[in-house]
């Protein structure tokens, strides 16, 4: 029986491993995780306060990674319509380059066959949803597995923001989100 100390220990060690390489180009690990979140964000997940819950960071942390990297040029800040207080983020093409580099993590589950890693997403998305729940924390689920999504037109409909969703927004991150009830 696997002692669930290892099993903690194994996954912070990959995630220190993970963290180590993150530290190329430009970017520190923070910044690295704020801009691959703001890459899968809908257009209503990309607030700081949003980027900085996602990341379990706080506000100002938070502030100073998306302001560093918008100096770097990888994002930029746009007012929300309608509210001039209200920022949200877009990812640039640099932001996208930096994003779409393949780390050794995901270099090692590739090198897992197809049903390994199916299994292994399956467990850890199960443990990540405990310790979601535990910490009180939002899911940051997918729109189209969200209860409040309904499919309507090419993309889709957010039923909560009563807003109309494009077939990219579908696959992406929400902060909103309330996973449905199978």
């Amino acid at each position: 029986m696997t002692d669930t100390r290892a099993l903690s220990e194994l996954i912070l060690r990959l995630a220190r491993l993970e963290q180590a390489e993150a530290w190329q180009d430009d970017l520190n690990p923070a910044q690295r995780a704020a801009l691959a979140y703001l890459a899968r964000a809908n257009r209503f997940s990309r607030a700081p306060s949003q980027v900085a819950e996602y990341l379990g960071t706080t506000r100002g942390t938070a502030s100073q990674t998306l302001k560093a990297l918008g100096s770097k040029g990888h994002v930029t800040a746009e007012t929300v319509q309608g509210d001039r207080r209200s920022i949200r983020y877009q990812v640039t093409d640099s932001g996208r380059t930096e994003v779409a580099q393949v780390g050794g993590l995901e270099r090692a589950f590739e090198e897992l066959d197809r049903n390994a890693r199916g299994a292994l997403h399956a467990l850890l998305d199960d443990v990540l949803g405990k310790a979601i729940r535990a910490n009180r924390s939002r899911p940051f689920g997918l729109c189209q597995d969200c209860t409040h999504f309904r499919p309507a037109g090419p993309g889709g409909f957010c039923g909560l923001l009563s807003e109309p969703l494009t077939p990219e927004e579908t696959h992406q991150i929400c902060h909103e989100q309330a996973p449905r009830l199978a």
